[in-house]
């Protein structure tokens, strides 16, 4: 691939290295992709509330890619800027069928609204514990509502939780409980917790909004991931970069593997035409 025209990144696993830090060698790539004029888009699972502290590390002020492409936030302005969602007669009827099956699942839904105000962006039922410790935030504790309540406003994300199962089982059994419906089923985590965002709601179709906004074509676009999550994307990307550390599946159709985040595999890759 020639010089690309845009970077996208997942976060965790990714841009991140093992202690969740964004490394000097790291910051220092990514300098050198803005000082060129090239925009460096941020693409996670995370919600716009997350991604501030990552951007601060990394020097970024522009768009990301939030809650697996459900939303597009604009980190310098802190606004979000495009929302995909869930109805709430969806969420319903995707939880009855799921729990129909899977009785010991505990759901929690992500919610963003356009714009900077974020109101009530998390609801979480008791006994639904999340992978990366507190959900609601990086600070305070998460408010835990009746069933009814978490399911009773469209959402942006549909979190599902079995503390019995790993993400792949879960996966392929939600999948078989909800065949036909079109949904996007995926994880970013081994430890039984799978996503569910609308039909046709991916990294790639967030990462598209952002390139028709920028006049990038997908082709010139260089994309890193490791995790289920990231497969859209991957595939998208003109170049997709599996790290070392990523998932079998994405070992398996990466356009190249590079080296782990625990050894700034991004950062490996990006100095071949930002040096």
């Amino acid at each position: 691939m020639e010089r690309p025209e845009l970077v996208a990144s997942d976060v965790d696993g990714t841009l991140l290295d093992p202690l969740e830090r964004i490394t000097e060698r790291t910051a220092r790539v990514i300098a050198r992709v803005l000082a060129e004029g090239v925009p460096f888009v941020l693409a996670s699972g995370r919600p716009p509330r997350w991604i501030p502290r990552v951007a601060a590390s990394a020097g970024l002020s522009g768009y990301a890619v939030c809650a697996n492409g459900g939303s597009v936030y604009d980190i310098g302005a802190d606004e979000v800027l495009m929302v995909r969602e869930l109805p709430a007669l969806v969420l319903n009827d995707v939880v009855n069928a799921v729990t129909a099956v899977l009785p010991e699942v505990r759901v929690a839904s992500e919610r963003t609204a356009l714009g900077r105000e974020q109101r009530h962006p998390f609801a979480i039922e008791a006994g639904f514990h999340n992978p990366w410790g507190n959900p609601s935030g990086e600070t305070g504790e998460p408010d835990v509502a009746s069933r009814a309540e978490v399911l009773g406003l469209p959402a942006t994300k549909l979190l599902l939780r079995h503390g019995g199962m790993d993400s792949r089982t879960m996966a392929e059994a939600v999948r078989d409980v909800l065949v036909g419906t079109d949904l996007e089923i995926t994880y970013s985590s081994n430890s039984g917790l799978i996503e569910i965002s609308p039909a046709g709601v991916t990294k790639a179709s967030g990462l598209a909004w952002v390139c028709e906004k920028l006049d990038v074509p997908a082709e010139k676009v260089v994309a890193f991931g490791d995790m289920p999550n990231d497969l859209p994307m991957l595939a998208w990307a003109g170049h997709g970069v599996a790290m070392a550390n990523a998932h079998a599946d994405l070992l398996a159709v990466a356009d190249e593997v590079t080296a782990p985040n625990s050894e700034d595999g991004v950062a490996q890759v990006l100095e071949r035409w930002f040096s």
